[in-house]
């Protein structure tokens, strides 16, 4: 979906944002954007390596059972 935006389309986004917020507000909102993203990474991260880890452990309890 974001493949076809292009430059236009988020020149367009960015005057909307701007006309929303004012150019005090959109450095605050870049901000809590990127926050919220980089929690979000690493929240995802972990719970990959929680999968990771329990299938590794699973798989090391049926090696141990044979």
């Amino acid at each position: 979906m974001l493949n076809n935006i292009g430059v236009s389309g988020l020149v367009i986004i960015l005057a909307i944002a701007l006309v929303l917020f004012g150019p005090s507000k959109l450095p605050q909102l870049g901000r809590a954007f990127g926050d919220t993203l980089r929690e979000f990474r690493s929240s995802t991260r972990g719970i990959v390596d929680e999968e990771e880890t329990s299938s590794e452990s699973s798989v090391k309890q049926l090696i141990d059972k044979r």
